[in-house]
């Protein structure tokens, strides 16, 4: 079958889907219509669509001839936050939006799907289907893969994809190695004793400790780690008070560690919670400290990457291909589909006509839908050309 042509084929069913789910986008692990669309589509193809995890959904295809089995992934959750794009099938919710683009995976990944049923008497092994909840709280692809997806039948490599409006519309793009960041995120809670602001000798002003707390924590990136390797410890939120002259009783800091090293994250880690206590020891306070939704860096395989690379490079061509990509301080729960198996992780490049290139999360983001071409055939390609190159 020629992949590219028909991927540009069903072009227009995989945007009549997108424009969809881009209007009833759904958060976190709440994907209750989502999960049933993606269903309804798979069932009208042939699937058998599975429950997997919180809200996840795994079918199969192939594997008649016996072989390997390669697993593709496409997340499908929203941000919660309002849509400005302007476009005419923008968000119906005034508190979630698909900024980042996960209504275009869920599509191609389902246009993917359309093809490569057609092709299941050929296909040299299986391929299985991830369709992802949650992976903006970094906690879809943990719920999948604690339920079984990379078993029955056992995966043996796997790859993602993501649309990027910062990059060219069509070039697919990859890091052999690290590509994504590490995520840790973290609430830190500092006890002090509240008081009037009259009478500051009386109390223990947690927002002092909280602002001495911010500049130490930022000597980790300064003086600690480095300038080989790549660390970023960021403060988001600082709240503390309710009025000009009184001394509450505790300040909140919430903030994020990146890294693409494991050594160097786990190091940042415990300087944090060092350094955290011994600031609020000096000026008599006491803290909490909470890691959330930690996921580890995207790692690809460089075997795997050099074997999708050319199987999506035989189809769109070797002009459509970066394969040097540097590496995105973003992060992905992919991380831990990563860490399980060989994989590999391919950016769709995305980026709109006649309208500015923004980043990912901005409220006015918009994506090239030609772009969904590249993103249906790199799933295909990338499949049934490992499954190719590791025929048993």
């Amino acid at each position: 079958m020629d992949i590219l042509k028909r991927a540009r084929e069903i072009q227009p069913e995989v945007v009549a889907n997108r424009r969809y789910l881009h209007q009833h986008p759904e958060l976190g692990f709440d994907l209750d219509n989502t999960v049933r669309f993606v269903k309804e589509k798979l069932t009208e193809m042939g699937y058998v669509p599975l429950d997997c995890g919180d809200h996840g959904v795994v079918a199969t295809v192939g594997g008649k001839h016996g072989g390997k089995c390669i697993l593709i992934r496409g997340d499908m959750d929203a941000l919660p936050m309002a849509e400005e794009s302007g476009l005419d099938f923008a968000s119906l919710r005034g508190d979630a939006a698909h900024t980042c683009g996960h209504d275009t995976h869920t599509a191609t990944l389902l246009g993917a799907a359309k093809i490569l049923k057609e092709m299941e008497d050929e296909l040299p092994g299986t391929v299985k289907l991830m369709f992802q909840p949650a992976e903006e709280l970094c906690a879809g692809a943990r719920s999948m893969l604690e339920d079984g997806v990379l078993e029955n039948p056992k995966v043996d490599a796997a790859f993602g994809t993501h649309i990027m409006a910062m990059l060219e519309s069509g070039k697919v793009a990859y890091a052999p190695g690290p590509m994504f960041a590490s995520c840790d995120l973290f609430t830190i809670t500092v006890k002090g004793h509240g008081g009037h602001g009259s009478q500051p000798q009386t109390s223990i002003d947690p927002i002092v400790v909280g602002a001495h707390l911010i500049t130490a924590l930022q000597t980790i990136n300064a003086r600690e780690v480095a300038p080989s390797d790549i660390a970023v410890l960021t403060i988001g939120c600082f709240q503390a008070g309710s009025a000009c002259n009184i001394i509450p009783e505790s300040a909140k800091l919430m903030g994020s560690i990146r890294s693409f090293d494991a050594d160097v994250r786990a190091f940042v880690k415990q300087r944090l919670i060092e350094i955290t206590e011994g600031t609020v020891k000096t000026f008599r306070a006491t803290a909490d400290i909470e890691f959330m939704n930690e996921t580890g860096p995207v790692v690809t395989d460089k075997g795997v990457m050099q074997s999708l690379g050319d199987a999506v490079a035989a189809v769109l061509g070797e002009e459509h291909m970066i394969r040097d990509l540097a590496p995105f301080s973003g992060s992905e729960d992919f991380g831990y589909i990563t860490a399980a198996v060989p994989a590999g992780f391919f950016a769709i490049g995305g980026s709109p006509k006649d309208y500015p290139a923004l980043p990912q999360h901005n409220p006015r983001i918009r994506f090239d839908e030609d772009a969904f071409v590249n993103g249906v055939a790199t799933y295909v390609a990338g499949a049934v050309g490992w499954l190719e190159a590791n025929r048993e």
